[in-house]
């Protein structure tokens, strides 16, 4: 959990949950539990369990000690739809996102299903729809896991996006799969064993974005640069056709 986040898109992260399991082939090499199990059985360390799942309420009041407003991931080392987080659990998470309305947070899950019938849930329960500073995610890698799209999309929710990272496959991001989605991530794999991304892979994307005005912000081309050398994260940067793409989603209240 910190104050400042590394990670391009956001500005902090927010751990009431840590460790996870993994579901699909972006899981693989998983950044998050090659830094927690580097700590299993260190006395009194945050991740002293590795990466077993854990939850954490005392951090649940975290948002509220920061005034600055702030773009916070939500769960950076977790899944807050894990099936073994109580929906009791998640419930006090989503209560403390609704109450700190300055601050915007990010939810990003690889478990989809579970995420769009427990909101919707949330939602007629308390005969509302999610403030617009919670933007709910779905990560996907190829086009075998695209129907988390399909999921995504009936999630009630004014701000929608996917994180496509690492992104290991052609994705076909046509109209009809872009249709209620606000923002679009794309990354390359980094780290030991990374995956190559190519290149047309990631133009594609950039090009359905643009033909449907979906924001769309590269984050990084990870162990692989544009030529597919395998370079190293930092070398390789996050230039794409000779400038940065940092779009954001448009909020309604802007």
């Amino acid at each position: 959990m910190s104050d400042k986040s590394a990670i391009e898109w956001t500005d902090a992260t927010w751990n009431p949950v840590t460790g996870c399991s993994k579901v699909s082939p972006g899981c693989k090499n998983c950044y998050a539990e090659v830094f927690a199990e580097r700590f299993r059985g260190v006395t009194g360390h945050p991740f002293e369990q590795g990466f077993d799942l854990k939850l954490w309420p005392e951090r649940l009041d975290k948002p509220f000690e920061w005034k600055k407003s702030r773009m916070i991931f939500v769960n950076s080392m977790s899944d807050l739809f894990h099936k073994d987080v109580p929906d009791s659990f998640i419930e006090k998470v989503f209560d403390v996102m609704c109450v700190a309305q300055q601050h915007t947070f990010q939810v990003l899950t690889k478990r989809t299903e579970r995420m769009t019938q427990w909101v919707n849930n949330f939602c007629d329960d308390r005969q509302f729809s999610l403030p617009e500073n919670i933007w709910l995610g779905s990560s996907i890698e190829n086009d075998d896991h695209a129907w988390r799209i399909d999921c995504l999309q009936e999630t009630n929710a004014q701000i929608r996006f996917l994180s496509v990272e690492p992104l290991l496959g052609r994705i076909i991001l046509n109209e009809k799969r872009l249709r209620d989605i606000h923002w679009v991530i794309v990354g390359g794999e980094s780290g030991h064993g990374a995956r190559p991304m190519d290149t047309d892979w990631v133009r594609e994307i950039k090009f359905q974005c643009e033909k449907f005005k979906v924001p769309f912000f590269f984050k990084q081309w990870g162990t692989y640069d544009v030529h597919g050398l395998r370079v190293g994260k930092k070398k390789a940067g996050r230039i794409l056709d000779g400038r940065t793409w940092d779009a954001l989603p448009r909020l309604k209240q802007a």
